[in-house]
């Protein structure tokens, strides 16, 4: 079940959902290859005459290195190359998302389990994998920095000794990465006027965004001594930014284009296998392809931050919140890819949707030596929202308010004011939302069971341990509950978050043609499907192709952040416009004298032809363009941000909020501490569905991911540091026969600040789904479970 609501949205070229333009469930053009496994994916490239890439990786989290001896893996038959750090051929041996603390190779010393230590080059990937064996390493262990306690010790060993990034110079302790406090209102006189004070301490365990294509490319030397890589990524440019620079190359003789991507939830954003690729290309001169496998891929991206967080919240016996405090701490893990960022959301969003004047706030990231973590779905908002709506149902009780009653009553509007001081300038439907996912039907009881004359029957598969047939129902209790969440859209505090389209309009073979051109890596949010959308309404033409994403044109920035729909769709809208000035233009000057509508009328580009704002047809695009080519490549940009404060945290630090609501119902068996979630029911706001069907598939993929964090997902870290799961028999995921039924309703209150009033859908689904599940087994099981992913061993108590 789906349903939208809509508030009109002005639109340049009118409405266009029937041809195929923004608000049509246009299919996908890779979708149908995709399911019938004929999409070429990254791991699927072939080079005549390519070697074969391994990684050898560190077996201990934290360790000096005291020699390498590459000798007995140089000589094994078909090996071509094996690179150590004094390899490298540039001065420039580090990279990093925001500043440049990851060796390219381990160098004296290893940070974490799975560092990356030696590359190998050879004619068959067991050949390069054996060579990778035969590498002999001498370690010699060291201390392990595994949490706040050891991280922050009067005595702790320094992760990265003598930083010099720009978080440095304010961070209390050289193992904190970065620290965002926020500070609003006067917290001790709104405590003063608390009846009831709620505090809780929460935790969440890290989660891996496992997608299923894993981490893989092909490099290419190139006859000029530059390379040409393709490679599955998040954001192509990024990508290029730092790999330039360790090759000793211009970045014009870096050739980057993106292949078949198998997903990525966050964990393509940072560098994998790009520049160990680009390395033994070079070296070799042959074109190199690594794919990792499984195991590989659990240490070759980051993961989702885990965390531990404190709330305070104060209430008045009415139900109105009177204040908030709360101290986050994020592990970092060995290096700090997009931890000052991730930090900066969970501070700013901590608050969650609610109207809280007074807050004392604390966001901090550490360096240790678990696993680097970075970005993921949610990005920060994730574990702040399990936290946040943990409170609110403890708060709720300690009231005896009805749990969603009572998030209404606080819920945010368009005009409150965040922690940082920013207006909520665009709809914020939150108590909305709340009553739709409440008025939802219940789905009925005992699913399990069906009957007839012959008596009932049991389908173990809708119980709690599935096929395992644990129980008929015996001891199986169900329970409802609620969460909604706040996620901010596009990149933030600053932050020059643009991106580029190209696009050439042309006739061929009588038909006007659009071509579409951007740096976007589509890594199957349908990007690719809007910006055809996009062409089609503001072109008025029926055939658009889009371009392979590259680097030969500019930076669409990352796929991340729900930012892509609102700003490449934004660069290609815009882009769109100015081809149709210039189809104008040509128009007026070659027929503008056989019609005065010419240079009166407002004229529109529809169904292949110039029409008035009447609907009077002047001339087809054909006859206008004939055998020009219009040829436009342009930025765009939304409207600017600034960095918060670094002690009162204050500032206009995010373009856009989005909003999406829980419902979650589940059935679990209290004997075993097995849960069967039987539906999760979402509604959300998405400003302007440009393609329904797409962003209601969002939503439910996005929920799907909350229920794993919520009773499965957890890489397991021990305090040596090493990972103790790095495999999908260990680490487990949801399959089909995990996901319930995920009924969705999608709002349509226009951001009058974003193109087509969209609003970013991609992630806020992932926020609300966990806490809402966590909420349901708590009304089932009347236990506390702070912590997630909730275990069986947490209901039974063994």
């Amino acid at each position: 079940m789906s349903e939208v609501t809509r508030v009109p949205t002005t639109l340049t070229q009118g409405s266009s959902a029937a041809r195929g333009g923004i608000g049509a469930s246009t299919q996908r053009p890779d979708g149908t290859l995709k399911v019938t496994g004929e999409f070429a994916y990254s791991s699927d490239m072939w080079h005549e005459d390519m070697l074969w890439g391994c990684t050898l990786r560190s077996p201990h989290a934290h360790a000096r290195i005291n020699s390498i001896d590459t000798s007995e893996a140089l000589a094994q038959a078909g090996v071509y190359a094996v690179l150590t750090y004094d390899d490298l051929p540039a001065q420039t041996r580090r990279y990093g998302l925001e500043f440049a603390d990851t060796p390219v190779l381990a160098h004296e010393r290893v940070r974490h389990h799975g560092e990356p230590v030696a590359l190998v080059a050879a004619d068959h990937p067991e050949t390069a994998r054996r060579a990778a064996a035969k590498i002999r390493v001498d370690y010699t262990p060291l201390p392990v920095v595994h949490d706040e306690a050891t991280a922050l010790a009067a005595d702790a060993p320094l992760v990265h000794e003598g930083r010099d990034d720009h978080h440095a110079g304010h961070v209390p302790h050289p193992n904190i990465v970065h620290r965002q406090p926020i500070v609003r209102g006067d917290v001790a006189a709104a405590r003063a006027r608390a009846d009831v004070i709620v505090t809780g301490e929460y935790e969440i365990g890290m989660q891996d965004q496992a997608f299923l294509g894993p981490e893989s490319g092909l490099a290419v030397p190139a006859e000029d001594g530059g390379v040409d890589l393709y490679v599955a990524t998040q954001w192509l440019h990024s990508d290029l930014r730092q790999i330039a620079p360790v090759l000793g190359l211009p970045e014009d003789k870096v050739r980057m284009t993106l292949s078949g991507v198998g997903g990525a939830f966050g964990g393509r954003e940072d560098l994998s296998m790009q520049i160990h690729g680009c390395l033994l290309a070079l070296r070799t001169g042959k074109p190199v392809k690594i794919v990792y496998n499984r195991f590989e891929s659990f240490f070759g991206h980051v993961h989702r931050h885990p965390a531990t967080l404190w709330y305070e919240h104060g209430a008045t016996r009415d139900g109105k919140l009177t204040h908030m405090r709360c101290r986050i701490v994020l592990d970092g893990g060995a290096y700090a890819s997009a931890s000052p960022a991730v930090v900066g959301n969970a501070s700013s969003l901590s608050v969650g949707p609610y109207a809280v004047e007074d807050v004392e706030i604390e966001a901090l990231a550490l360096y240790t030596n678990n696993p680097p973590c970075g970005a993921m779905r949610g990005f920060g908002a994730v574990q702040a929202c399990f936290a946040y709506e943990s409170q609110m149902d403890q708060v709720a009780a300690e009231l005896g308010l009805d749990p969603v009653e009572f998030r209404q009553l606080n819920a945010m509007s368009q005009g409150t004011i965040m922690p940082t001081g920013q207006e909520v300038d665009s709809p914020a439907p939150v108590a909305e939302l709340l009553r739709r996912v409440k008025a939802m039907p219940l789905p009925p009881g005992k699913q399990w069971e069906s009957g007839d004359t012959a008596g009932t029957s049991v389908d173990v598969r809708a119980l709690p341990g599935g096929l395992s047939n644990t129980t008929h129902g015996e001891g199986v209790v169900r329970g409802v509950g609620y969460a909604v969440g706040i996620k901010n859209v596009g990149f933030s505090e600053g932050f020059d978050d643009y991106s580029t389209a190209r696009v050439r309009l042309s006739v061929l073979g009588g038909e006007p043609v659009a071509l579409v051109h951007t740096a976007m890596a589509e890594v199957g949010q349908g990007g690719v499907t809007v910006h055809a959308q996009i062409a089609r309404t503001e072109l008025g033409v029926t055939h658009v192709t889009i371009n392979p994403a590259d680097t030969q044109v500019g930076s669409a920035g990352s796929t991340s952040a729900s930012r892509q729909t609102y700003v490449t769709g934004g660069a290609v809208k815009h882009t769109c416009e100015a081809v149709r000035e210039k189809v104008l233009e040509l128009g007026r000057a070659k027929l503008g004298t056989y019609h005065p509508a010419w240079a009166t009328a407002e004229l529109l580009l529809e169904g292949g032809k110039v029409v008035t704002d009447g609907g009077e047809v002047l001339a087809t695009l054909a006859d206008v363009l004939a055998d020009e080519v219009i040829d436009i490549e342009l930025e765009w940009r939304h409207r600017p941000t600034e960095a918060f404060d670094l002690v009162t945290g204050q500032g206009f630090g995010h373009v856009q909020y989005s909003f999406a609501a829980h419902r979650a119902v589940v059935e679990v068996d209290t004997e075993l501490g097995l849960v069967k979630v039987v539906e999760l029911a979402c509604a959300q706001d998405v400003g302007k569905a440009l393609n329904p069907q797409s962003v209601v598939g969002q939503i439910q993929g996005g929920t799907t991911q909350g229920l794993g964090l919520a009773v499965m997902e957890e890489i397991i870290v021990a305090p040596d540091g090493k990972v103790r799961n790095p495999s999908f028999t260990d680490y487990l995921i949801p399959t089909i026969l995990d996901t319930p039924t995920i009924p969705v309703e999608v709002l349509e209150l226009a951001d009058p600040n974003a193109p087509y009033g969209l609003r970013g859908a991609g992630e806020a689904p992932t926020l609300s789904s966990t806490p809402a599940v966590v909420s349901a087994i708590r009304a089932a099981t009347g236990l506390a479970l702070r912590r997630v992913p909730v275990r069986p061993e947490q209901l039974t108590g063994t």
